[in-house]
C-alpha cells in the first residue's frame, strides 16, 4: 500500500499552479544549442540568438517565387490595346500581360483572374471593389520603389531588394499581417483622460504583454514621436516623455522585434539605446521604415476604406492598413533581402 501525503487545500493550489507553469514552460523554452550572432562590440551584448530548428521553419515560409518569363517589349503600349488601362498604360502589351499574369500568381492564384475582373471577357469594368483595390495597390509598389530607397533598396544577397506584391501578399488575396485599431484602446479613461485603459489585457500587438493594447495607431498611423527618455531632468518646452509614452514605446518596439525576428540590439547599441551614433546602420533603416509605413497608411489604405465591403472592415469600421510585419513576416528582411524585383524593371520606374 503507497503512502499519499496530504497536502492542505491553499499548497494544492499553489502545487497546481507550479506544475502548469513548469508545463507551459516545457512548450515556451527552446532546447539548446543556440546559434549566436555577435553585430556589434564585444561585451555589449549586441548580438542575435537564433534557434536552427525554428529558424529554419522561417526559412521555408520565406522563399520567394521565381519569374514568369522574361520582362516582353512586344506589341503596343497597353493603354491603346486594352481599355480602362491606368496604371503602366505604356509598357508594351506583351509586358503588360507578363505583369497581371505574375500578380495574378502572387495574390490570388487559386481565385485567377476573375478574383478582379468581372470575367475575361470583360476586362475593362470596374464592377469588382478588388480590381479598384489592386489599381491603388500597384500605385502603391511603384511608389515605395521609386520614393523609399533608403529602406527597400538596402543591398541584399542579389543587390537591391525592392518589393513586389509578393513580398506582402505571399499568395493570398488578403496579406497576413494586416491591422485594424483596437476600438478598446481608443475608448478614454475618464479618471485620467488618458486615451486607452491599456495594459489590463495581454495584448497580441505588443507581443502579450502588458503594455499598451494598440500600439500601431499613435506610431503607423499618426505621427507620434516614439520616445522613452526625455534629455532634460523635468518635462520643458516640447519635452513630453513620460511614463505612459513609454509604455506606447516600449510596445511598439516589441511589436517591431518580433515583426522582423530581432532583438532590440539588431539597431540599438545595448550601452546607449537613445544616441543614435552608438547605434547600428538598421536603426536609420527603421527609420525611414516608419514613415514610409504611416506614409501608405494615409495615403493609400485609409482612403480606401469606403472602397471595401463591410465584410473587411475591422470593428470599429475602419479598413485594414499595414506595419512592419505585412512586408517582414517575422524577418529581418523581407524573403531575406531576395530580389524580385529585378525582373519586373517596370515596378522600380
Amino acid at each position: 500500500m503507497s503512502f499519499i501525503p496530504y497536502v492542505p487545500g491553499p499548497a494544492r493550489a499553489l502545487l497546481a499552479v507550479a506544475v502548469l507553469a513548469g508545463v507551459g514552460l516545457l512548450f515556451t523554452l527552446e532546447r539548446p544549442p543556440v546559434d549566436v550572432v555577435q553585430r556589434g562590440f564585444r561585451g555589449l551584448g549586441m548580438m542575435q540568438n537564433y534557434h536552427p530548428s525554428t529558424f529554419a521553419k522561417t526559412v521555408e515560409a520565406n522563399q520567394p517565387i521565381g519569374p514568369i518569363g522574361s520582362p516582353l517589349a512586344v506589341g503596343g503600349p497597353a493603354g491603346s490595346v486594352y481599355k480602362n488601362v491606368q496604371v503602366l498604360k505604356d509598357l508594351p502589351v506583351a509586358e503588360f500581360t507578363r505583369l497581371m499574369a505574375s500578380i495574378t500568381t502572387w495574390v490570388a492564384p487559386t481565385q485567377g483572374c476573375t478574383y478582379c475582373h468581372v470575367d475575361t471577357n470583360n476586362l475593362a469594368s470596374d464592377d469588382l471593389y478588388t480590381k479598384k483595390v489592386a489599381r491603388r495597390m500597384l500605385q502603391m509598389v511603384l511608389d515605395i520603389n521609386k520614393n523609399y530607397k533608403t529602406h527597400v533598396a538596402s543591398s541584399g544577397p542579389t543587390g537591391a531588394t525592392g518589393v513586389t506584391c509578393y513580398t506582402c501578399h505571399r499568395g493570398n488575396p488578403v496579406p497576413a499581417n494586416i491591422w485594424f485599431t483596437d476600438v478598446d484602446s481608443q475608448a478614454p479613461v475618464k479618471t485620467l483622460g488618458y486615451r486607452g485603459g491599456g495594459r489590463n489585457r495581454p495584448s497580441v500587438a505588443a507581443g502579450l504583454t502588458s503594455l499598451e493594447t494598440d500600439p500601431y495607431t499613435p506610431y503607423f498611423l499618426g505621427s507620434d514621436d516614439i520616445r522613452v527618455f526625455p534629455s532634460t531632468a523635468l518635462p520643458e518646452g516640447t519635452q513630453t516623455a513620460s511614463f505612459k509614452a513609454a509604455y506606447w514605446t516600449y510596445g511598439v518596439m516589441i511589436n517591431m522585434s518580433k515583426a522582423l525576428g530581432v532583438n532590440c540590439t539588431y539597431c540599438h547599441n545595448t550601452r546607449q539605446f537613445s544616441d543614435w551614433s552608438q547605434s547600428t546602420p538598421q536603426r536609420a533603416t527603421a527609420w525611414y521604415g516608419i514613415r514610409m509605413v504611416r506614409h501608405l497608411n494615409n495615403d493609400y489604405l485609409v482612403p480606401l476604406t469606403s472602397t471595401f465591403p463591410d465584410t473587411r472592415l475591422g470593428p470599429g469600421g475602419d479598413g485594414p492598413k499595414v506595419n512592419c510585419a505585412t512586408c517582414h513576416n517575422g524577418v529581418y528582411k523581407p524573403l531575406f533581402g531576395a530580389n524580385m524585383v529585378q525582373y519586373y524593371p517596370e515596378l522600380t520606374k
